[in-house]
């Protein structure tokens, strides 16, 4: 049986069979739809690989706390401020400081980790506006899709502190809620600094998602809201050294053969 395509779509002169049209030509032939199964192959080899080369790349790192926010912050700002304090406050602990390798947000954290001696690693995703690493990254990998990136940040994460962003901020939040939610992942601490900012979001939830019982009232309990650098950072490491019994162990030695390196 054929469809009748009663409105094509047509991007750079072809038609694309599904509509989802991407600013990345990678992108694009992702999402565009079925295609041949040797394409499939090569698509699912490319994405294996860049698994492969994150684990690699994170193995060495030890026990990281993943910092999400925004990339449009400059320095001047005080959420820059705030992150920054963030950084430093989980540096001083012995958590190496994870973001997206971005500028904003992501850089205060790394800077701050910096600003103490502490170690800072960047999973920075490839966007067809080109986002640079910040220059405070001991280590960064790159990204071409985003669930693998999402996946480094979350594998390697003891803790998660969300400071202001925009959608793809949301979407890190709500991935990583969905997983503890569902038994996926263990119930890590999740901060949100910046009770201003986050309040609106927390009364949506309880005036609309847990009155319309989309959600249950244990699951507002994953989220902890500060405005304080210093009582994000004590949450993270009690739950992280009390509750999961985190103990500092020295970190696993590259193997030379495995051409691995710190």
């Amino acid at each position: 049986m054929l469809l009748k395509v009663m409105n094509p779509t047509v991007f750079n002169g072809e038609f694309v069979a599904w509509g989802k049209l991407s600013r990345s030509p990678e992108d694009e032939r992702m999402i565009e739809g079925p295609k041949g199964r040797l394409a499939n192959l090569f698509r699912a080899l490319h994405i294996f690989y860049e698994f492969i080369t994150g684990f690699r790349a994170m193995h060495f790192i030890g026990p990281g706390i993943t910092v999400f926010g925004s990339a449009r912050f400059k320095e001047d700002h005080p959420y820059y401020v705030l992150a920054r304090e963030v950084g430093k406050g989980l540096a001083q602990n012995g958590f190496t400081v994870i973001t997206g390798g971005g500028p904003g947000i992501m850089e205060a954290a790394n800077r701050g980790a910096k600003d103490v001696g502490g170690y800072s690693v960047g999973c920075n995703i490839k966007l067809p506006q080109e986002q640079k690493p910040n220059p405070y990254l001991d280590k960064w990998v790159d990204f071409n899709y985003f669930h693998v990136r999402k996946v480094m940040l979350l594998k390697y994460s003891y803790g998660f502190i969300a400071l202001p962003g925009g959608i793809g901020t949301l979407d890190e939040i709500f991935e990583t809620l969905v997983l503890m939610q569902t038994g996926k992942m263990k119930n890590f601490p999740m901060v949100l600094v910046g009770k201003k900012y986050w309040q609106p979001m927390i009364e949506f939830m309880k005036s609309s998602l847990l009155s319309e019982n989309t959600i249950a009232a244990s699951d507002l309990d994953y989220l902890t809201l500060t405005d304080s650098p210093k009582e994000a950072v004590a949450h993270i490491v009690e739950v992280a050294t009390k509750r999961d019994k985190l103990v500092w162990q020295i970190k696993p030695k590259p193997k030379w053969y495995l051409f691995e390196r710190n």
